[in-house]
C-alpha cells in the first residue's frame, strides 16, 4: 500500500465570504441579528428621520433650521458620551453587557415616549410645507434636543456591547461576523428609509419599540450562554 495512502488531505481554509455565510445561519448570529436590526432602524431614524421631524414643525418658527444641527450636535454628545463611558466600562466586565443594553433600551423609550408626545404625527411626512399640527403638548425645543441625546446614548449602548460581544464570541473569526453584522445593519437601515416616508410618527416609533424589545430580549439570551460557546469553540479547537 503507498504510503501517500495514509496521509490526509490538507485543510483548505474557507474564504471570509464563505465564512460569513456560514455564521448567518448559527444560533447566535440569529438572536443577535434582531438587536442589530434594531441598530439599523434606529440609525435610519436619529441621522435622518428626526431631523426631517424637527424641521417640519412650523411652531419651531425661524429656528427650526438651526435646531437640526443642534439636534445633530446633541445625538454626537450623546454617541461621544455612552462611547466612552461603556468603553471604558467594558474593561471590568464584572457586570456583564446585559445592564449597558437594559439603559440603552430603557433610554430609548424615554425618548421614544417624549418624541410622541412632543411632534406632531404628521412631521415625518410634512417635510415640504412643514406642520401645524400639535402633538399631546406644544412643541418644545428644549425636549426636542433632549431626545436627540437620548437618542445618541442609547444607540451607543447597543453599538458599544454588540460589538463587544461579537469579538468575543468570535475572536479568531471576527472580520466575517463583523461583516454579517454591518450587513443586517445596513439592509435594516435602507428598510427604515424606504418606510420613513410613508408612515405617521407613531407607527416609525411603534416598529421601533417592538423590535427593539425582542432585540434585547434576544441578546440578553445571547450573552448569558456566551460563557459556554466560546468553552465550546475553545475546546473544539485544542483538539
Amino acid at each position: 500500500m503507498s504510503s501517500h495512502s495514509h496521509t490526509s488531505m490538507p485543510h483548505v481554509k474557507s474564504s471570509p465570504p464563505e465564512r460569513s455565510i456560514k455564521l448567518c445561519v448559527t444560533k447566535e448570529i440569529l438572536l443577535l441579528s434582531i438587536t442589530t436590526a434594531y441598530t439599523g432602524l434606529e440609525l435610519t431614524f436619529f441621522s435622518g428621520v428626526y431631523g426631517t421631524c424637527i424641521g417640519a414643525v412650523n411652531k419651531f418658527g425661524t429656528e427650526e433650521k438651526s435646531l437640526i444641527g443642534l439636534s445633530g450636535i446633541f445625538i454626537g454628545i450623546g454617541e461621544i458620551l455612552g462611547g466612552g463611558i461603556f468603553g471604558l466600562l467594558s474593561k471590568n466586565n464584572r457586570f456583564g453587557r446585559n445592564p449597558v443594553v437594559m439603559l440603552g433600551i430603557v433610554v430609548h423609550f424615554v425618548a421614544f415616549y417624549l418624541i410622541f408626545y412632543n411632534m406632531p404625527n404628521d412631521a415625518p411626512i410634512a417635510s415640504i410645507h412643514g406642520t401645524d399640527s400639535i402633538a399631546f403638548m406644544e412643541p418644545s425645543k428644549e425636549v426636542a434636543i433632549f431626545c436627540s441625546f437620548l437618542l445618541g446614548l442609547g444607540d451607543s449602548c447597543f453599538n458599544t456591547q454588540l460589538l463587544s460581544i461579537l469579538g468575543f464570541l468570535y475572536s479568531e473569526d471576527s472580520a466575517p461576523a463583523f461583516a454579517v453584522f454591518k450587513f443586517i445593519q445596513s439592509v435594516c437601515a435602507a428598510i427604515a428609509y424606504f418606510y420613513s416616508n410613508y408612515l405617521l410618527l407613531q407607527w416609525q416609533l411603534l416598529i421601533m419599540a417592538v423590535v427593539g424589545f425582542f432585540g434585547t430580549l434576544s441578546f440578553f439570551t445571547v450573552e448569558w450562554e456566551a460563557p459556554a460557546f466560546v468553552a465550546k469553540t475553545t475546546d473544539y479547537s485544542s483538539i
